[in-house]
């Protein structure tokens, strides 16, 4: 498609524009590197969670290493909409950044969505280790050709739990439950392999419907699980230890073209950085999180990845057609 742009396509905008600045030479649709901007980044999560902490200090930073030329304006909670709304908002340009979780452009770009296999890693260390993978980050390599956006780096979450409203044992008892998940394909199959029935519900509304028997449980990662408190609502915590959520914070490609070689790099490194420091955080945090939880009364239960065989094998032959790097990502995981 026309309007969307290839990875080495922009690299060679960016050498050519690097070029034209040395010979003096005005290059038509390119902002000067003096000239004062204030990018604009949504982002689903609320205020509080890892990831907005981490685009907050890319904001800092940036503000702080142009004084003041160049700054960022956050949008949490899905302010600009959700992530299918602010991916096309930056194919358009309207948006200059957005953190959009894997899930998300997994369900545009089925390869990507190799990395939301279950049970490639088993622990929260590993992911840390996968997403700085160059096999992971080779994943993103078809974002400017299939959604016109730019993937600088990974963030990650702790791997996802399952709270239930009555106590349950193990991945058995998930069969035939009211699960809120993330309904986009990868999840949808995973849990729908697993017998649950994927039920969608606004994250702002789940800790009532747990409340009301609306649904029977949900998933989701410990921070967010924390924040809002759902072990009050739950009777176990099962703690899987098989899927994660990354996000890739993304830039537009109408923008990225638009910005002097200098800021291209500038806002990459700083987006780089702070997501690693993110990264070291949740690995350290996650040990803390559980303790939390079980200072606060509600039984954790582990499952054991043995019990998981069955399910690995359906999945795979599902998704390993539509996301061919899944088998290698595999290889890696066992070997992190």
């Amino acid at each position: 498609m026309s309007t969307l742009l290839t990875r080495r396509s922009l690299l060679h905008s960016a050498a050519a524009v690097a070029g034209a600045g040395v010979l003096g030479l005005a290059t038509p649709g390119i902002v000067r590197a003096q000239e004062a901007r204030d990018f604009r980044l949504g982002i689903i999560t609320p205020n509080g969670h890892p990831w907005n902490l981490a685009a907050a200090k890319v904001g800092e930073r940036l503000k702080a290493e142009t004084n003041g030329r160049l700054s960022l304006t956050l949008f949490p909670s899905g302010q600009l909409g959700n992530e299918a709304a602010m991916l096309q908002q930056m194919q358009s340009g309207a948006l200059d950044l957005g953190w959009i979780m894997t899930a998300e452009l997994g369900s545009r770009v089925p390869s990507i969505a190799a990395i939301n296999a279950p049970w490639i890693v088993d622990s929260t260390a590993k992911v840390a280790k996968l997403v700085r993978d160059p096999l992971a980050l080779s994943l993103l390599d078809v974002l400017p050709r299939e959604t016109g956006t730019m993937g600088l780096a990974y963030g990650i979450t702790t791997m996802r739990v399952v709270f239930s409203a009555r106590p349950i044992e193990g991945l058995e008892d998930l069969k035939g439950m009211k699960l809120r998940i993330n309904t986009t394909p990868a999840y949808r199959d995973f849990y729908g392999l697993l017998g649950a029935t994927p039920t969608p519900i606004p994250t702002p509304a789940v800790f009532d419907a747990m409340s009301n028997g609306q649904v029977d449980g949900l998933e989701a990662d410990l921070d967010l699980s924390w924040n809002q408190r759902f072990d009050k609502v739950s009777k176990t915590m099962l703690r899987m230890n098989a899927i994660f959520m990354p996000c890739v914070a993304l830039v537009s490609g109408r923008v990225w073209k638009t910005l002097d070689p200098a800021d291209q790099e500038l806002l990459t490194r700083l987006t780089r950085e702070a997501l690693s420091a993110q990264i070291d955080e949740t690995v350290v945090n996650e040990p803390k999180l559980v303790e939390s939880f079980s200072a606060a009364g509600i039984p954790i239960k582990d499952v054991k990845v043995a019990d998981a065989d069955a399910v690995i094998a359906q999945y795979d032959a599902i998704w390993q057609p539509k996301a061919p790097a899944l088998a290698d990502l595999r290889k890696l995981g066992a070997t992190l």
